[in-house]
């Protein structure tokens, strides 16, 4: 394997006393199209403010295309393109003007700037708004005009920080089908809020929370995981239990008291197989009310919510203030 597209080792930055990033590593190959995902606060427009120079780390080290982000930003920026969240752009200039201007800035050849302006606009919708001032276009176009930026220089690696924010639905499915198009031919990474865009176009998952790497995993093994069965039993819970237990090909994951005699069950099959209807018979056989039997298979929103949730109450219970020195308990 060659060198990476983008390389993360124990990146940290502090802003004053607050740790924005904690000691985060990760690695995309070329060609990837990774989804860097965490609610609000987790670190991960930081990361991506590092990763395109904007902003130095306080430790640890990224190289893109094999360049240091700190001691060779130039050479960075010649192979990134970066869709920030917020885009900057001059209100005052035209679509087409704005984007020959940047082209200049970024070396693209003048026997080809124009045609390469011209595929940016195709593939980015904006060809019908090209003479437009910036300052009049919606957040919507606003946002492709960024993209259609950011591609310019056909960079090898592209940085996406919300892509899709500010569409609409026919715009989003639009944008999503330029970007899974992009991978392969270019290295992205990509950030949302939006789940089910990830799962459209990603290939792999990065989920970061309070400035840590909490998951890495490839959607295809994350669609391989194992789902679990809810069973909700009417009968005595410690037989039921017990019997349950019996199913050597089952295990208990969980279970919750609802009634004195109405328990469910969260179990997971050990060889793989559907349980189900096995499952419903048993109970029925046992003279016992099956009220409810489900199947919950992975998904990335319900594995996301899980690691977020999991990583907020691990970092509640390991808490623990320490009084400054000289204060008394009260």
């Amino acid at each position: 394997m060659g060198t990476p597209a983008i390389q993360v080792e124990n990146l940290s930055k502090n802003f004053g006393p607050v740790l924005a990033v904690d000691r985060v590593s990760f690695t995309v190959q070329p060609g990837e199209l990774v989804g860097f995902l965490g609610p609000n606060g987790a670190g991960k427009s930081t990361c991506m403010r590092i990763l395109t120079t904007w902003l130095p780390a306080s430790s640890g080290s990224a190289r893109l295309a094999g360049f240091d982000v700190m001691y060779e930003s130039m050479e960075v920026r010649r192979r990134v393109g970066y869709l920030p969240e917020s885009i900057p752009l001059y209100p005052e200039m035209r679509v087409w003007e704005y984007l020959h201007y940047r082209a200049r800035i970024k070396g693209v050849e003048r026997s080809k700037r124009n045609q390469r302006i011209d595929y940016c606009m195709e593939r980015c919708h904006i060809r019908e708004v090209r003479n437009r001032l910036l300052g009049t276009l919606s957040k919507g176009y606003r946002q492709r005009v960024g993209l259609a930026d950011a591609l310019l220089a056909d960079p090898p690696i592209l940085i996406l920080d919300e892509p899709t924010s500010g569409l609409d639905p026919v715009q989003i499915g639009e944008t999503l089908t330029t970007i899974k198009e992009l991978g392969g031919r270019h290295t992205v990474l990509l950030s949302t809020h939006i789940l089910p865009e990830v799962e459209k176009v990603c290939e792999r998952v990065i989920i970061i929370n309070k400035g840590r790497i909490m998951l890495d995993e490839s959607l295809r093994r994350i669609t391989e995981r194992k789902p679990t069965y809810v069973v909700e039993v009417r009968g005595p819970r410690e037989l039921t239990r017990a019997a349950l237990r019996e199913h050597k090909e089952l295990m208990i994951l969980s279970e919750h008291a609802i009634e004195s005699d109405l328990t469910v069950f969260e179990l997971q099959s050990r060889d793989g197989k559907d349980p189900r209807e096995e499952l419903a018979r048993f109970i029925i056989q046992q003279g016992w009310n099956l009220r409810r039997l489900d199947i919950q298979r992975v998904n990335l929103e319900a594995l996301f919510t899980d690691v977020v949730l999991r990583s907020n109450n691990t970092t509640l219970s390991s808490s623990q203030p320490t009084p400054p020195q000289g204060a008394h308990a009260s």
